[in-house]
């Protein structure tokens, strides 16, 4: 069985205690994983910043030890993508996508680290200051802190930790306790790549227990964290003023207007609405659209929802594998009863078999319903009709969340006026919520969280900008 270990100051070793990893589709135990306690995150925080004091990774072997790193992966891909299906019940197609994300995670995180550069401030411009140069570098902040989610554990790993390296700051990772196989793997990649001891700390338990000692760690300079807000109001409340990137729920949507191919609109929101289960936070939730296209839209995106196959991950005509625990699909289930009892229209689904939970659409929805006013993450659509573009924004902005969402127009101006006023970080024009490339910087505003992820905006977010200036003496 296999043994996800604690890794710190180069060292492979056990913790206080264990707990199981189980196969999300089968229930059957796949591995144990230690836990770290209080003395052991600090000893992986020490760790770390006795790494972090010794003396920096010249930029040069920070590139090649992220693109050894992104080698290696691809080297290992099938052993990784077993691991992944495994432990998220996520199908292989979807995380052979996290796998190719991943490796363009590496490979522009390598490259950025080769483009960290500052600024010349034109000093000698202001008054009193004749003859004087002035100019900006980018320092690294120390001990950097990733907190990462079960949706996405090697890829949003990725997204912390190889900033963080390329950035030049040392590294404690806590992954997500249902999924610790996939971190544990990165880590052995980095370490086959050679990067030195100290400067990436692997440490697994619960939130409440591990992360919270984490958090309480005075040389924790920067927390990177993707999850639910309640972890992440406890997060910010420990941090103080220490520096934080906060990449948190949503409840997203997504605008289709009349002037559309409606059966491409609907394709394409398929995708979004129904990989992983849903258990994304771009996840298509609500889809608002213009009423004299409604009928044929709803016709053609529950007709394609319907066709999908809910079942074993590892079955190549599988679409939808089981969420990640039994719990998640019975809350989800919930949801959709308690809206039905408030006056919803099932379309679709609504139902489950212990994790599988069936792709849902529902309609006659409103704003006081669980399926509108809270986040899903679950393969559950809402689908409303609109008469008003204004209303239709002010409907998507109408929740205490503000990662993406998008809009299917042919119309610039609406497109235009659509990204002037959504209360968004990402905005997507004839396409979805999902719509994200790695490169990008990634974040969102209001209740979904600050700070960007993408490699170049991420190693921005962990460095600290300095000013020098030289007097002619």
């Amino acid at each position: 069985m296999k043994q996800a270990r604690l890794y710190i100051g180069g060292r492979w070793q056990n913790g206080a205690g264990a707990f199981p990893v189980l196969d999300k589709y089968s229930g059957e135990q796949i591995a144990m994983a230690e836990i770290a306690d209080a003395a052991l995150v600090d000893q992986a925080v020490a760790a770390a910043k006795a790494a972090f004091r010794s003396g920096e990774i010249p930029l040069p072997d920070r590139y090649t030890l992220l693109m050894r790193a992104r080698d290696i992966l691809l080297r290992r891909r099938e052993e990784v993508l077993d691991t992944l299906v495994a432990e998220t019940g996520f199908t292989r197609a979807d995380n052979a996508g996290d796998f190719a994300r991943c490796e363009q995670t590496l490979l522009t995180s390598a490259e950025e680290a080769k483009r960290i550069s500052g600024e010349m401030i034109p000093i000698a411009a202001a008054p009193g200051h004749p003859g004087e140069l002035a100019f900006t570098i980018r320092v690294p902040l120390g001990v950097v802190a990733c907190i990462t989610p079960f949706n996405s554990p090697l890829n949003t790993v990725a997204h912390k930790i190889a900033p963080a390296i390329a950035a030049g700051s040392a590294v404690v990772l806590k992954p997500a306790s249902y999924t610790p196989l996939a971190a544990t793997l990165l880590t052995e990649i980095f370490e086959e790549a050679g990067l030195p001891p100290g400067w990436l700390n692997l440490i697994h338990g619960p939130g409440g227990e591990t992360g919270r000692a984490l958090c309480a760690n005075p040389d924790v300079a920067y927390f990177a964290f993707t999850g639910g807000g309640p972890a992440g109001e406890a997060i910010q409340a420990a941090a103080g003023m220490r520096r934080t990137q906060m990449e948190l729920g949503n409840i997203s949507a997504v605008v289709v207007c009349e002037d559309v191919d409606t059966d491409k609109a609907a394709a394409k929101c398929i995708g979004t609405a129904f990989r992983k289960a849903g258990q994304v936070c771009t996840s298509i939730q609500r889809i608002y659209v213009q009423r004299s296209v409604m009928a044929a839209f709803a016709e053609t995106f529950t007709a394609q929802a319907a066709a999908l196959v809910t079942g074993d991950p590892r079955d190549p005509a599988t679409d939808i594998g089981p969420m990640i625990a039994g719990a998640e699909a019975k809350r989800a289930e919930q949801m959709v009863k308690d809206s039905l009892a408030m006056g919803a229209t099932l379309r679709l689904g609504g139902t489950r078999k212990g994790a599988l939970m069936q792709p849902t659409v529902l309609e006659n929805v409103s704003p006081n319903m669980p399926v509108l006013a809270e986040e899903a993450f679950a393969p559950i659509v809402s689908l409303i009709p609109f008469d008003d573009f204004d209303i239709a924004i002010d409907a998507v902005n109408a929740t205490p969340y503000g990662l993406s969402a998008g809009i299917f127009t042919q119309d610039i101006d609406r497109a235009l006026k659509a990204a002037q006023r959504v209360e968004v970080g990402l905005f997507n024009t004839n396409n979805t919520s999902s719509n994200r490339a790695d490169p990008m910087p990634y974040g969102g505003c209001k209740a979904s969280g600050w700070g960007r992820e993408g490699p170049r905006a991420a190693i921005r977010d962990m460095t600290e900008e300095r000013l020098i200036t030289i007097t002619p003496g």
